[in-house]
């Protein structure tokens, strides 16, 4: 039971200490950025620009994964109001979102169809289904207790889910053929086209941010002691 008898709701709505209106503000910059963000990535995968040279590290979804995570570290680090902002982000919905990954059974069916090399596909593809078959179970925790936050046990799934996506992304350039012979003709070219260059270029480091949003909350929730179990 929670001790300050307080929803996640009214702890992040206390988050930050930011006037509203730059609070709005930042909302609306973060959705434009997100919107952009997809946008350019959806064009440039159209465009074939993450496409690299047979026998070559792939470079382009590198940059395309680690580059909007740099932004976001750097924004949160350095930025009052945007970490203001994620710290009050909504811990149900930045939970529920990772439901998403049970999609994972999609590299599985890539596999079967030898789109995609079992090297690559069994580890993402498990590691996402089970990140999100088992986050209905998170969420609940977090609606019957706000205290759930501070927990082991939701702190290390999101750690978890952020080593799965690590791996399939490390996996991923493991079987690119960059490494020749590793996985034969099957390759995961087919993940620097579209529609699938989205997964590494967007979705990827999408959900590694709300991962870490929820960690950093975690942090903040403990240090502070408003939400402590009984």
């Amino acid at each position: 039971m929670n001790m300050t008898n307080e929803s996640i709701g009214s702890i992040n709505a206390n988050a930050g200490s930011e006037p509203n209106h730059n609070q709005s503000s930042v909302r609306l910059v973060v959705s434009v950025a997100l919107a952009l963000w997809f946008g350019v990535a959806f064009l440039l995968g159209a465009q074939g620009a993450f496409v690299g040279r047979a026998g070559s590290p792939p470079l382009a979804i590198f940059f395309g994964f680690a580059i909007p995570l740099a932004v976001f570290f750097a924004a949160y680090f350095g930025w009052g109001a945007f970490r203001a902002f994620v710290l009050g982000a909504d811990l149900w919905l930045v939970t529920a979102i990772q439901a998403w990954r049970w999609a994972g059974l999609g590299f599985l069916s890539l596999y079967a169809h030898d789109v995609l090399p079992g090297l690559f596909a069994f580890p993402a593809g498990l590691g996402d289904m089970a990140i999100g078959v088992t986050a209905p179970w998170i969420l609940l925790g977090l609606v019957r207790d706000s205290s759930f936050v501070t927990t082991r046990r939701y702190v290390i799934w999101n750690i978890m889910g952020i080593v799965d996506l690590v791996v399939a992304v490390s996996m991923g350039t493991i079987c690119s053929g960059f490494f020749p012979g590793i996985t034969g003709n099957v390759t995961t070219s087919p993940m620097a086209q579209l529609p699938l260059v989205l997964i590494p270029a967007y979705m990827v480091p999408l959900f590694i941010m709300l991962h870490f949003t929820a960690l950093f909350q975690a942090r903040r929730f403990a240090r502070s002691g408003k939400s402590t179990p009984a």
